[in-house]
Parts: structure tokens; C-alpha cells; sequence
């Protein structure tokens, strides 16, 4: 399989039926000196327990982490049932790396102490964190249900230090998502790894959607299930039916990826997907949504070009990306192959050396979000 490297960072992929084949072509293709972090991202495709024992053998001594996906981003763009990775070497990249369990029970202040322990290990050592320095990487259990109250609760003690990631996916089966670490697949847990380098970086994010003049007041809903029951005191899906000119029975998932609504932030759009319409006419989000919340209906723009143009500011900034870590929402491969330009954007990916995956949602900061593409980019040392 393609295999890609540098001085510091190596990217790899394999599409090897067998688990122990593909852990062991991927293995080959991290090879470095002195490995500080392997991570991978890992198809539903394969038995679990197999890739496990594999990642054991091949992987032994060097700290690993990785998630199932909903699709893979690998060396030649988006790939399914296989196996992506990169690995970092510790002569460029200082890392602390931290599992969080119990997503069920967590607690506000959880998050928030680990991160902030986290931060102090680095000062042990001498190094103090900020945006210019390092950045955060989150994985996490994508059926949890409990991103929001993890990512807030983690980003508070970062500061000015930029957060990213994705939830774990398992196809379009949505039956179980899990995140590797400490040599075991965990579900109701997440792994956030806090990440310094003298490497040039940008963390960003790219969406392809504008608000419309459409406005939908939550006047009922419960955040904790992600369901919303009312908006405009009108029953939920026949209202933001009537918003978009159809009636219900017409609405179906590409209508909501197509239609999706946004919550305005700081002067700054964060997309609230819809996931299904249930039968008393109530709706489904992949995001938690409060009473009282005022979202937007919104209206697509041209993905492949905002994509472009996301990578092109990254550029112009940290130059090419030696590596894009990047957390793609499934909802855009989805609509890429729906429309045909997932090729396109495949294409995209493979120039700016990007390895990920399709997640069942993104973080940014201290948001979760939807139809969102998160990611940090990584450039070469100047000269």
C-alpha cells in the first residue's frame, strides 16, 4: 500500500482484508526512530479482537491510540475497509495522552481536571503550552452521546490552546463505536491527547453552508436524549418542515444534510444536523439543542471549493502540510458521493497529505458540531 514519510511524521494506510496483514503493512509504513504516537483509524470491517492482538504484537513498546470510523481518510483520500494511520516522532512532538472513561457519569469538573493535570506534567518538564505551540486531539465514543459536556469541560484549563476532533463511527450500522487505548478498545470512553511541537501548525475547520432568513425558536426539547419536540411552539418537524417549502412525510436524511440548521456563536456559525424525524412528529439531532436556543435555517455552498479554499489560508500560513489530521463529518462523505464529487475532494486530501476519518460528529474548541471538517495541519521545520 502507499506509503508516505518525513524526517518526523509518517503516513500509512493498508486495505489488507486479513487484521493481522493490515495492522502489519500499516506497522511497516509508520516505521520511525524513536515513535512518540502511533495513531490509526480503524474500519468496523474488521474483528475487533484480532486488529487488538495485532496492534500488541506489531505495535509493542510504542504508545498507540486510535477509533473505528465511519470511513477512513488515507494516503490516496477517502478509502473504506481499511486502515489508516500516521505516527509522530518524539524528536519533534512532546505528548501526553489521556483516557477518560465512564462518559456516562462524567462529572463537569472530570474533563477539566485531567486536561488541567495534563497541562501541569508539561510544566513539570519546562515547557509552557500555548496556541503557538500546541494543540489538543480528541477522540471520542461517537454513540456516548456526551461530546458536549466533554469537550467544554476539557477546553476550559487549555486557555488560548486550540481543541479538535471527531466521535468514532461504525459505518452506517450506528450499533457500536469505540476508541483504542492502553492496548484495549473502550466504548463509553474518549482519548485526548495534548500536543506540543516547534513545527509549524494550524488548527481549522472548514463547513460549506450560509443562513437563510428562516428562524426556528426551541421552545421545547430535551438535550440530554438530542431530541427537540417544539419549535415556534408548533410540533418540530412539521415546523421546519414548512420552513423549507415541504411537507413531512418528504423529509429524509439527504434533505436534512442538504437543509441543516446553524447556531450562531461569537459571530461564528456551528451546524446543528438533523438525524431523523420520529413519530410524533418530534426531531432527532446529532447534536444536544437547549429551550430557548434560536437557530437558522441553513442553505448549502459549494463544499469542494470551501475545502480548497480552507487548505489554501492554511497554506498561506504554515505552507504545504507535511500532515492534515483530519475528522470529516460522514454526513459530507455522504452527500460527496450523493453529488459526485467525492472524487474531487479525495483529491483535496491527497495533496495536503491528510490522514483521518468519517466521524459521527466533530469538535472544535469547545463546541460540537456537525457536516464539519476539523482537523490541524502540520508543516515542514523553516529554514
Amino acid at each position: 500500500m502507499t506509503i508516505e514519510s518525513s524526517l518526523s511524521i509518517c503516513r500509512s494506510a493498508s486495505h489488507a482484508s486479513d487484521p493481522a496483514t493490515a495492522v502489519r503493512e500499516l506497522r511497516a509504513g509508520l516505521d520511525q526512530p524513536n515513535i512518540g504516537l502511533a495513531v490509526f483509524f480503524c474500519s468496523p470491517h474488521y474483528d475487533r479482537q484480532q486488529i487488538r492482538q495485532a496492534l500488541l504484537q506489531e505495535f509493542a513498546g510504542v504508545p498507540v491510540i486510535g477509533c473505528t470510523t465511519a470511513g477512513e481518510i488515507g494516503p490516496l483520500g477517502y478509502a473504506e475497509n481499511g486502515l489508516a494511520g500516521f505516527s509522530l516522532s518524539a524528536d519533534d512532538f512532546e505528548i501526553e495522552t489521556a483516557l477518560i472513561e465512564n462518559l456516562q457519569d462524567l462529572g463537569l469538573d472530570q474533563g477539566h481536571r485531567r486536561a488541567q493535570a495534563m497541562m501541569q506534567k508539561f510544566q513539570s518538564r519546562g515547557f509552557e503550552l500555548n496556541s503557538n505551540n500546541s494543540f489538543g486531539f480528541l477522540l471520542v465514543d461517537g454513540l456516548s452521546v456526551r461530546e458536549e459536556a466533554l469537550v467544554s469541560s476539557i477546553h476550559r484549563p487549555l486557555g488560548d490552546i486550540h481543541m479538535f476532533g471527531g466521535s468514532a463511527g461504525d459505518g452506517l450500522n450506528f450499533h457500536q463505536t469505540q476508541v483504542y487505548s492502553n492496548g484495549q478498545f473502550h466504548s463509553d470512553a474518549a482519548i485526548f491527547s495534548l500536543i506540543y511541537t516547534t513545527l509549524p501548525f494550524r488548527v481549522f475547520r472548514t463547513q460549506h453552508f450560509e443562513e437563510t432568513d428562516a428562524k426556528l425558536v426551541i421552545t421545547e426539547a430535551d438535550p440530554l436524549r438530542r431530541t427537540v419536540t417544539e419549535i415556534n411552539a408548533e410540533p418540530a418537524a412539521r415546523e421546519y418542515a414548512k420552513l423549507i417549502g415541504l411537507e413531512v412525510d418528504k423529509l429524509t436524511p439527504m434533505i436534512f444534510s442538504a437543509h441543516p440548521v446553524v447556531l450562531r456563536v461569537g459571530g461564528e456559525i456551528y451546524v446543528r444536523s438533523i438525524a431523523k424525524v420520529n413519530e410524533d412528529e418530534s426531531l432527532s439531532f446529532f447534536c444536544a439543542i437547549e429551550p430557548g436556543v434560536v437557530l437558522t435555517v441553513a442553505k448549502g455552498l459549494d463544499m469542494v471549493q470551501g475545502l480548497l479554499n480552507a487548505f489554501q489560508e492554511v497554506s498561506k500560513e504554515i505552507g504545504p502540510p507535511q500532515l492534515t489530521i483530519g475528522c470529516d463529518c460522514i454526513l459530507r462523505s455522504l452527500e460527496g458521493t450523493d453529488t459526485g464529487l467525492k472524487s474531487e475532494l479525495a483529491g483535496i486530501f491527497e495533496k495536503n497529505n491528510t490522514i483521518g476519518f468519517a466521524t459521527y460528529g466533530e469538535q472544535f474548541d469547545s463546541m460540537h458540531v456537525n457536516q464539519t471538517f476539523t482537523g490541524v495541519a502540520i508543516g515542514s521545520r523553516q529554514a
